[in-house]
């Protein structure tokens, strides 16, 4: 996400002397919403910029010129890190790939040896950390809340081989049994369903607007305007309406861990 749009509010809030907190006042909103405006990391909807030009009196520029709600980020999870990080609840669905908060260092790795062109051993190295780091939201008993949707296909791809998926997916089902996320299993049986087509994050804060963040083949993109992440909680909520329930998930998930040799 751009920050020409940011620094611009950010000089005409310094020309008209206020803080973020007396111009969050005037446009009622929050202050951690007008900061994170000011550092690209959100777009605001249409009402909020009409309420800044309002209290700016800066005629309809903020509203005329809002970046487009679509973006693809440049590092294309680098803003949609940022907000994980920043998350009281996340709902994600994965069709592929183990989400990155529950993966294991060798399922991980398995995963970095795809790359093309190939990574180095110590670039490979820094990314395995970073993605790992990234679990350390789970270490919190509470905050976020976190609601996971995977694709059979998840559970059945042998990545790294059976032993790595052996573990991985007991690491699941034991976040699960620990009562810290909630995991359903979308089965293969369905056939089709509304989140085919990719990754989807959506994530709420205390005191942000919700925002989403949707993934495809070298491409990801945060959903910033009202429209399109309410648009994508609906998808989320059709495919969640088909998925099997949490015991019967655990079940499945247990299961097929058996199946790659796992043993109590």
């Amino acid at each position: 996400m751009g920050s020409a749009y940011g620094d611009w509010l950010r000089q005409k809030r310094e020309d008209a002397d206020l803080t973020q907190q007396e111009l969050a006042d005037a446009a009622v909103m929050t202050r951690s919403h007008i900061a994170h405006i000011e550092a690209g990391r959100r777009i605001p909807s249409k009402e909020d910029a009409r309420r800044l030009d309002k209290a700016l009196n800066t005629g309809n520029v903020l509203s005329s010129f809002l970046p487009k709600d679509d973006t693809a980020v440049a590092d294309r999870f680098a803003d949609a890190l940022k907000l994980e990080q920043q998350a009281t609840r996340i709902q994600e669905f994965a069709g592929s790939l183990v989400p990155g908060i529950f993966q294991t260092e060798k399922y991980t790795r398995a995963v970095m040896r795809t790359a093309f062109p190939p990574w180095s051993e110590k670039e490979c190295d820094r990314l395995v950390v970073t993605r790992l780091e990234r679990a350390k939201i789970l270490t919190d008993p509470v905050t976020p809340v976190v609601w996971v949707l995977l694709d059979e296909a998840v559970l059945r791809r042998p990545v790294g081989g059976p032993d790595v998926m052996a573990e991985q997916i007991m690491h699941i089902v034991h976040l699960v049994e620990d009562e810290r996320v909630r995991v359903h299993v979308l089965p293969l049986g369905l056939g089709s369903h509304p989140l085919m087509s990719g990754l989807l994050t959506l994530m709420w804060f205390e005191d942000q607007p919700p925002a989403a963040y949707s993934e495809g083949l070298s491409v990801g993109k945060v959903h910033d305007s009202p429209a399109a992440v309410q648009r994508l909680q609906g998808l989320y909520a059709l495919a969640l309406g088909d998925a099997l329930p949490l015991k019967e998930s655990l079940a499945l998930m247990r299961a097929t861990a058996k199946e790659y040799g796992h043993h109590d």
